[in-house]
């Protein structure tokens, strides 16, 4: 009987400080973080009339007009128009070819970002007219002419990607993988004085924050980081999911396998308690 009380006693402190003080340590560090959704709709940002309806045709005289000046789209022959290094130099971060653009981004979200890029981005904190948004506002367009523009990018855009595809279209501008051998395009020098600091490698990302925080920061970095200079990305809820896969396999290659093995783990501890414990019982029956 000892020996169970000992073990009640050890599973309660084991519970209150896996149940209790560990759920309270996080909620302190990110207050309100459990209770918190990652958001695919991006209403708040919305400000193009979605009800119109964008026509592919003259979306491609829009984006050939208006966006090869800074973006490539290797898919329809535009290369970029300048070097990774030179755009670095010129706009504090590398533009994103444009040829997966409409794959990966929501179009609610890539049309509100057209249209202003800093407002839709949640970044309108980190820029002025002193020191303005790398990409300039295209509200001048009109909203009719933004969403021809989505629907070109649609158009074009591949019928799917492999998750290491969608990560580096997604996310390599600013963020090394070093696990998988993926350096940022953007110079880190550049892309310090562009937003305040370098962006982290995102290799151990998966392990150090975990998939949940992970899928609200990657979806609105403001709701967790309020202050932060990185944007919000847009990505369909289809593509996030991609990207963080992504790091998961990159991050914790081994955890398939250790999920597969804790079973067997964990039989064996039920074994060998029975068995330490039937010893236990014979040699200290001796004793009385």
């Amino acid at each position: 009987m000892k020996e169970l009380k000992i073990f009640a006693v050890v599973a309660l402190i084991t519970g209150v400080l896996y149940w209790g003080v560990e759920p309270y340590a996080h909620e302190v560090m990110h207050p309100g973080l459990h209770d918190k959704k990652a958001d695919f709709s991006f209403d708040d940002s919305n400000n193009v009339d979605m009800s119109l309806k964008g026509d592919a045709t003259r979306g491609q005289e829009v984006a050939t007009t208006n966006c090869i000046g800074c973006h490539g789209i290797k898919s329809q022959g535009f290369e970029a128009p300048m070097s990774n290094a030179d755009s670095s130099t010129s706009y504090g971060v590398v533009p994103p070819d444009l040829s997966s653009a409409g794959y990966l981004y929501d179009a609610k979200f890539l049309a509100n970002f057209i249209k202003n890029p800093a407002k839709a981005g949640d970044v309108d904190h980190k820029f002025s007219d002193e020191k303005p948004h790398p990409m300039g506002n295209f509200d001048w367009l009109g909203d009719q002419a933004i969403l021809d523009a989505v629907a070109y990018f649609k158009s074009i855009a591949p019928k799917e990607m492999s998750n290491k595809e969608a990560y580096e279209d997604a996310c390599s501008r600013c963020h090394a993988m070093r696990y998988d051998g993926l350096k940022a395009l953007t110079d880190p020098v550049s892309m310090k004085n562009y937003i305040g600091s370098v962006p982290p490698d995102l290799s151990q990302m998966i392990r150090s924050r975990g998939e949940h925080y992970l899928n609200i920061f990657i979806n609105n970095p403001q709701a967790i980081l309020h202050g932060t200079a990185m944007p919000k990305v847009g990505l369909t809820e289809e593509v996030q999911e991609q990207v963080v896969t992504y790091l998961e396999s990159v991050g914790d290659r081994k955890k398939a396998e250790r999920e597969a093995l804790a079973p067997w783990v964990l039989g064996y501890l039920v074994i060998f308690t029975i068995f330490a414990y039937l010893w236990k019982r014979e040699k200290w029956s001796e004793v009385h």
